[in-house]
């Protein structure tokens, strides 16, 4: 008996946009994984993925927005008319109108934001302008606040008055502010509900919130939620006014993200997000413009080489070791520049904590240094039976080692100090001055001792 086969979803989207029926194309749609709408959309054929926008309607259209990827999002919405675009984005929460708004063109965003809805166009301006990665930048601008003066029922009477536009809030508090727009305590909505109608908001709400600036780094917040059990934390401006709330899982999304880019741009993909539905040229130049300055980098390296030809000439059983040097010393190195460049993701070390690092990664490089040297001297000495050989490679991996972890541990501080990017640049410095040195300490070890070396 055959297995059944089951349509991929860009199929059956492609499908159901011919026939343009946009009623089960939306509940199609809605029933796929988020990973599985940003699979299809990346499989869809140009002509028809221009076309989906155009027949959902723009609550679906909104929902679909908030599950794929923002530069995915931003492709669709990019060629849409103006109006159909801010009609959709109208219908997305602030921080996501902010994300999506924020890959589009400048003059692109400007038009988008002329044709939304005033309020939610003030509030995506707001956001646009702090730091992606700030709490002004990921705040959202939807939350519940009332005057301490009220009553619970005056909240209660709100609540249900305004339900259906406080259904898509993220409501776990309200926010209690003074006759003067202050922040001055948060309520957990449970109490509030539990509570009598007649109490007043002032003599429930926790006074002296955890409150954090617009310009408050992703760091800051990682650090606040991390020692806390906060849902979300608000955010206020210089005169104690609030401007929006900073969610938990905002955060926690964006640490994983500057962890990926991280990784990308450690992999020596430039720009970080890169997918295989980009252009080809434009993939193309992420990726050489790390593998180019390597390339330019190894020549320098191989110039030791040559300079130590006539060693390498007479002792050729080195050429044998050169390569597990470099490449055993790399990979030390870039063990301690993860640690460095996590570090200084989290805010556990300041740029300027050389000396620290320095001392807390001399250690372990030459401990590990120690044991690689003896491992791979002792590997040479079984193979040609001449110690002197050992002490050449296990002398040079050894020493080697410990510069590598050093130099390791703080190039990552060294350019973040001069704001340059530490995931970027830290490999292919660390990797070429380790090959380098690798050479240099086998190569002029082994012309030092060259009569006694017999092979």
């Amino acid at each position: 008996m055959s297995e059944i086969e089951h349509p991929e979803p860009w199929d059956v989207i492609s499908t159901l946009i011919a026939e343009n029926d946009p009623e089960k194309l939306g509940e199609y749609i809605d029933e796929l994984s988020g990973a599985d709408k940003s699979l299809a959309i990346s499989r869809l054929d140009d002509g028809v993925r221009a076309s989906l926008l155009d027949q959902l309607t723009t609550e679906d259209a909104a929902d679909l927005m908030k599950d794929i990827f923002d530069d995915q999002a931003a492709d669709l919405i990019e060629d849409l008319p103006t109006e159909k675009a801010a009609a959709i984005i109208d219908e997305m929460a602030s921080d996501e109108q902010a994300d999506i708004l924020g890959h589009l063109e400048v003059d692109r965003a400007e038009e988008i934001l002329q044709e939304m809805d005033p309020e939610e166009a003030e509030d995506a301006r707001l956001l646009l302008q702090s730091p992606v990665n700030s709490a002004g930048g990921m705040m959202i601008t939807e939350f519940l606040v009332y005057r301490e003066s009220m009553l619970v029922t005056d909240v209660i009477r709100d609540l249900r008055k305004n339900r259906k536009e406080y259904s898509d809030y993220e409501v776990q508090y309200t926010y209690i502010t003074s006759e003067q727009d202050e922040l001055v305590g948060v309520l957990p909505l449970r109490q509030l509900l539990l509570s009598g109608k007649n109490v007043p908001l002032s003599e429930l709400a926790i006074p002296d919130p955890v409150h954090v600036s617009a310009s408050a780094s992703l760091t800051e917040l990682k650090s606040i939620f991390d020692h806390s059990g906060f849902i979300g934390i608000p955010v206020s401006d210089s005169n104690a006014k609030i401007l929006g709330v900073v969610l938990r899982k905002a955060v926690l999304e964006a640490v994983d993200e500057a962890d990926n880019r991280a990784f990308l741009n450690f992999s020596g993909i430039v720009g970080g997000e890169e997918l295989r539905s980009m252009p080809l040229l434009s993939r193309s130049f992420r990726r050489l413009s790390w593998l180019s300055v390597n390339i330019v980098l190894n020549m320098i390296a191989a110039s030791v080489i040559a300079f130590y030809q006539d060693t390498l000439e007479s002792a050729i059983v080195l050429a044998v070791f050169l390569p597990i040097i470099s490449d055993m010393s790399g990979c030390s190195g870039n063990q301690a520049v993860a640690v460095s460049i996590r570090e200084l993701t989290l805010g556990q070390v300041k740029s300027h904590e050389l000396f620290r690092v320095l001392s807390k990664e001399a250690g372990v490089g030459l401990i590990n240094g120690i044991v690689l040297g003896a491992l791979i001297g002792g590997a040479a000495l079984a193979w040609k039976g001449n110690i002197y050989l050992g002490m050449v490679v296990g002398g040079a991996l050894a020493l080697n080692s410990l510069f590598a972890v050093c130099l390791g541990g703080m190039i990552p501080l060294m350019l973040s100090h001069r704001k340059m990017d530490p995931a970027l640049a830290s490999s292919p410095i660390l990797t070429t001055i380790t090959d380098m040195c690798g050479f240099f300490f086998v190569l002029s070890f082994a012309t030092a001792l060259l009569p006694k070396l017999g092979v």
